[in-house]
């Protein structure tokens, strides 16, 4: 029940973006047998062929929804940098990686989808919201999270590149401002964390490549010698615990 709740919540979303992107869609691009209906009350709900449209659109849409607008772009960015300066190729594995990179996601992303179950989901699985109803409530935990993670460059940069500098304050971008502003500063935060994760590796490469030369022993890779006390620092230092809870920590966690 879990996992079709949040497969809900991400088609609401992807519908979001997608009245989003239609508010700048000319008016001869507009289909007539696709239409709204307005109800007596003024709300409006969009047809069945229109829902069924949108739905096996969003399909193919929903795993790079899942990827950039959360946090797994920071996540499997750290881990990656992380097995690289281990000087590992595929260890862990890529499955490995991807699966906790999947389950990290979705301990920090809980709070987020509280809020969008209680504020949008449940109503409108009651009929106590219409779909145009839940949409909005349901983008605006997203649209927070989002916000708190991006910084105010990276938002100035992308509104003024869509000439929208005269709003007032970043909730009132659209989320198509919001959530490439995210993904830049998702990146930068990653390779940040994998900056400082790379160091003391380096360190070691460093410090074995100098003791080999010294040697005279040229001809031995430094990575094949370096490799056992990388792990053996990482392990020491309890280093699986340290990123995690790094990671957790930069998204307001345990803090």
């Amino acid at each position: 029940m879990m996992i079709k709740n949040i497969l809900f919540t991400t088609l609401l979303l992807l519908i979001t973006l997608g009245t989003s992107f239609g508010l700048y869609a000319a008016d001869d691009l507009s289909m007539s047998a696709l239409t709204l209906t307005t109800n007596p009350d003024g709300s409006q709900e969009y047809s069945v062929t229109l829902q069924i449209l949108i739905f096996m659109t969003a399909l193919s849409f929903i795993p790079a929804a899942v990827i950039m607008m959360t946090s797994f772009t920071r996540i499997v960015v750290v881990m990656a940098i992380l097995r690289q300066a281990f000087g590992l190729q595929q260890t862990p594995s890529n499955q490995v990686i991807i699966g906790l990179t999947l389950f990290m996601t979705l301990f920090i992303m809980t709070p987020v989808y509280k809020q969008i179950d209680d504020a949008a989901i449940q109503p409108y699985l009651s009929e106590q919201l219409t779909s145009v109803e839940a949409i909005d409530k349901a983008k605006v935990p997203l649209r927070s999270f989002m916000l708190e993670q991006t910084r105010l460059k990276d938002l100035d940069t992308l509104a003024s590149m869509a000439g929208l500098d005269a709003v007032d304050k970043p909730t009132d971008l659209p989320m198509t401002v919001i959530i490439p502003a995210f993904i830049i500063s998702e990146l930068k935060t990653a390779f940040q964390i994998g900056f400082i994760l790379f160091i003391p590796f380096l360190i070691i490469d460093l410090v074995v490549a100098s003791i080999l030369m010294a040697m005279g022993m040229m001809m031995l890779s430094p990575m094949i010698v370096s490799l056992p006390f990388k792990l053996m620092l990482f392990v020491l230092v309890d280093g699986w615990n340290l990123v995690i809870g790094t990671i957790a920590t930069s998204y307001g966690l345990g803090g």
